[in-house]
């Protein structure tokens, strides 16, 4: 084996990705599903726009078992480099190896590459998405020389929460053009009260009242309240229920402590559980 081919040799470790086995749940609330499978038809990169905890994750989930491709997810945060997207040399006993990042590992294999929270990671490091963006889905690799192709069935997907970024990041028109957006937003009462019911083990009643009394949270947010409570915390606490736990103390510690520290938020909405299961 040549030096430069040992150079760019892979992780053993780093083998095909699966596409899920069981179906994910997920109830659809409009047309996404349609529109997200004509996206990856004609190879278009998507953006999810929406409040954390609202399905979009799930939603991901969901498609890449409908479509049959394997999901590669990364969680983007501040130190997000383009070289851990992208892949880096390792050093391995006595011999250095190129190990692919998640970014490469979906173009070479055509998964679908899933970047949540894009607006965590840096500008130099969402620059190197754009070549696969648009007409020529190539990514570069500086590091090996090597200028890869997309794979049949590579697809980006990014996701982001336009109200929390709107006060903090955003991203460039350069990127945000690069992607067809489709708009999350929590489900309607009756929808969201099946995926709690579902998801959380609890019969259709403690479902429905549990969606009331977050439909009221909500409201906090004029008053203050940075995020709202969500779909994913209302099953957390309904997993809670289901095993046991008197409700509105399974509602105090999984719904309601966990949006806030201001102890005149915390003492307002722990008087309205109060209220609710007087």
């Amino acid at each position: 084996m040549s030096r430069l081919a040992d150079l760019r040799e892979r992780h053993p470790d780093d083998g095909p990705r699966k596409p899920p086995v069981a179906e994910p749940f997920y109830l659809p609330t409009g047309d996404e599903v349609a529109l997200f499978e004509e996206c990856h038809r004609n190879q278009l990169a998507v953006m999810l726009k929406g409040p954390t905890g609202c399905g979009k994750t799930r939603f991901m989930e969901h498609m890449a078992w409908r479509l049959q491709r394997p999901l590669i997810t990364v969680s983007c945060h501040d130190d997000l480099s383009a070289s851990d997207l992208i892949g880096r040399y390792l050093i391995r006993h006595d011999s250095v190896h190129w190990q692919d990042g998640p970014l490469t590992t979906a173009v070479r294999q055509g998964a679908i590459c899933y970047l949540d929270e894009i607006v965590e990671a840096r500008q130099d490091t969402i620059v190197v998405l754009h070549s696969l963006t648009d007409h020529r889905r190539t990514l570069t690799i500086d590091k090996t020389g090597e200028v890869l192709e997309a794979a049949p069935g590579f697809q980006m997907v990014i996701s982001y929460n336009p109200g929390y970024q709107r006060m903090l990041k955003d991203l460039k028109p350069s990127t945000r053009q690069r992607f067809v957006a489709l708009d999350f937003d929590f489900p309607a009462p009756g929808h969201e009260a099946s995926i709690v019911q579902h998801e959380g083990g609890i019969g259709r009643a403690e479902a429905e009242t549990l969606v009331a009394l977050a439909a009221k949270l909500r409201g906090f947010q004029d008053r203050g309240l940075a995020e709202a409570p969500s779909t994913r915390l209302l099953v957390a606490t309904a997993s809670l229920m289901a095993r046991g736990i008197d409700t509105r103390r399974a509602c105090q510690v999984a719904l309601v402590s966990p949006l806030t520290d201001d102890a005149g938020l915390l003492e307002a909405m722990n008087d309205l559980l109060d209220l609710t299961f007087a």
